[in-house]
Parts: C-alpha cells; sequence; structure tokens
C-alpha cells in the first residue's frame, strides 16, 4: 500500500527537529560556560527558540488538518494525544529533577496538546473559520490579558505574568494561534492544488532521507536528543581540562543584564570582568560561590560593580 505521507512535510519537520537540537547543543555549551553566548537572554537567540517552537506548532496545525479534514478520527486523534500528554509529563517530571523550580510547566510538547484540541473542530470548517480564530487568539494579549491571571494557577493560558523562570514556556497565548494558522494554510493549499504540486517533491537523496527520518521521528527524537547532548557536554566536563566556568558564567550573566541599562556592551563586558577581578583580589570569590544569597557578601560585590563601571579608565583592580 502506497504511503499517503508528503515528504516535504517530513522534511519540513525534520528541519525544524535539527534546528531544535542546534538550539539545545547551544544552550547546554552556554549552561556549562563552553561558550559566552546568551542562549537564555540574547534577542536573537530568543527569535530562533521562538521561530523553531512556532514551526513546530504550525506543522502541528497543518497535520491536523491533513488527518481530520474528511471526518475527525476520534481514536486515531485521541490515541496521539494521550501519547503528546504522557511526553509532555516526562518532560517536566524530568526537568523538575534536573533544573529544580525552572522545570517545564507548559512547554512545548504541553501547548501543541492543547492547541490541538482547539484546533481540532476546525479542520471540518472551511479556512477563513480557521483564520478568524487565529487571528482571535492573536490579538488576546492586547485587549484579555490580566493581572487576575498572574501566577501558577494560569500560567497555561499566557495572559498573566508567570511568577517562575522556566527552561521551556510556550501558553496558548499566542502559540495556539499558530497551531490554527496551520489548519487555515493547509484548507488554502487544498484549495489551490497546491498539496498536489508539493506532492511530487521527493528529497530522496541522503539528506534529504536523514532529514525526513527526524521528521517522521520527531517526538522521539525530540525526547531523547536533549539528554544525549546535555550528558556528552556534562561528560566532557568531568574529563576534559579544568576550567573556570564559573567565572566565565559570572561575566556572560553580568553582562546581560547590565545590558539592560544604558551602558553599551563593550562597557558591560569591561565592568563585569573588572569586578569579578576585584572579587578574586578581595577573596571573596570562592565565599560568593559557596553562599551565593549572602547578603553581605552580594552588597560588596554590588559596591565593586558600581566601582567598575562609573570608573572610564577600567583600572586593574590588583593594582
Amino acid at each position: 500500500m502506497r504511503s499517503t505521507r508528503l515528504a516535504v512535510l517530513d522534511l519540513a519537520r525534520g528541519l525544524a527537529v535539527v534546528a531544535m537540537a542546534i538550539y539545545h547543543f547551544s544552550w547546554d555549551l552556554s549552561w556549562f560556560a563552553y561558550v559566552d553566548w546568551p542562549v537564555a537572554q540574547g534577542t536573537g537567540w530568543r527569535m530562533f527558540a521562538a521561530s523553531i517552537a512556532g514551526s513546530f506548532l504550525l506543522l502541528a496545525g497543518v497535520s491536523l488538518d491533513f488527518a481530520h479534514h474528511l471526518g475527525i478520527r476520534w481514536h486515531a486523534f485521541w490515541r496521539r494525544f494521550a501519547v503528546i500528554v504522557a511526553a509532555a509529563a516526562a518532560v517536566s517530571l524530568v526537568t523538575y529533577f534536573t533544573f529544580g523550580d525552572t522545570f517545564v510547566r507548559f512547554g512545548i510538547l504541553h501547548s501543541i496538546a492543547l492547541s490541538s484540541v482547539i484546533a481540532l473542530p476546525f479542520t471540518r470548517l472551511p479556512f477563513v473559520f480557521a483564520g478568524l480564530a487565529a487571528a482571535f487568539v492573536f490579538t488576546l494579549p492586547i485587549w484579555a490579558a490580566s493581572s487576575a491571571l498572574d501566577g501558577q494557577l494560569w500560567l497555561w493560558t499566557g495572559l498573566g505574568t508567570p511568577d517562575f523562570a522556566s527552561v521551556d514556556y510556550v501558553p496558548l497565548v499566542p502559540w495556539a494561534g499558530v497551531t490554527l494558522a496551520g489548519v487555515a494554510i493547509s484548507k488554502i493549499f487544498r484549495k489551490i492544488n497546491l498539496w498536489q504540486t508539493l506532492s511530487r517533491l521527493t528529497f530522496a537523496n541522503r539528506p534529504g532521507r536523514l532529514t525526513r527520518f527526524f521528521g517522521r521521528h520527531s517526538l522521539p527524537v525530540y525526547l531523547l536528543h536533549q539528554p544525549l547532548l546535555f550528558g556528552l557536554v556534562w561528560t566532557a566536563t568531568q574529563i576534559g581540562p579544568e576550567m573556570d566556568r564559573s567565572a566565565n558564567a559570572f561575566v556572560r550573566n553580568c553582562t546581560v543584564s547590565c545590558q539592560g541599562t544604558t551602558a553599551t556592551t563593550e562597557i558591560c563586558e569591561a565592568a563585569c570582568g573588572c569586578t569579578l577581578e576585584y572579587l578574586k583580589s578581595d577573596g571573596i570569590w570562592d565565599q560568593l560561590l559557596a553562599e551565593p544569597e549572602n547578603q553581605s557578601l552580594r552588597n560588596r560585590m554590588s559596591n565593586r560593580y558600581s566601582q567598575c563601571l562609573a570608573d572610564p579608565k577600567w583600572p586593574d583592580p590588583l593594582n
């Protein structure tokens, strides 16, 4: 029996998986201070992460329409939904034990699962309804955001301000709108026979086959790639040469925080490096590592930082 899968969709999903792996590997290198890339805070990196999440949610909408536009296949839908929910719960559990309070409370898999429930009825309606629903979700932050939705209970909505930091947060607003847009786009493509044209593309060369393989198995790849990459980088820290990763991380995080002020990137980097040298020469750097919440030590660090930021000559703190 000939497969009804479209190679172009598997390829698109595979490219999203590859991009995700690149982002997560970069995050791992940054977490262990091998690089000074602002993966967690940098605007470009955040846009990259958002584009990857958007790709998965858009393709989820397209796939939903492909599966159910002739009639909702309830058994297949709930089976897929259960698998995604179980995977999302596993991600939350693993990240809780790995990252503590910054664990994934409502990440990309949680969002795909709930967005699919919302978008499912629109697979049986003309594309205009899915398009209007997507526009409605996209505009919700303008008129529906409220402080009453702050905190943990309503964090999944995206309409309040969360009281936590998380390594992955993809709330329904605006992301469910992307899934609805995927449903609408799929219907438009079908209406103009574009899917029929794209079905002729096979991407049968070696890179194409490998990328399509990742796309066909995107969920297990998603679940396995980050533990594998994180484990590889962690192993490298154990067997590789000794590095002052704490110092590298301090300068990187300090620079990111400083860039929220009026100081330039160059001044921020110099001020943070200067602060680090002062902390070491003052003999409190090791104490800070051992007692990061010690307010007296933090006050001394802040004083040194202010001194470095205000001094235009950037003197050698060891002299």
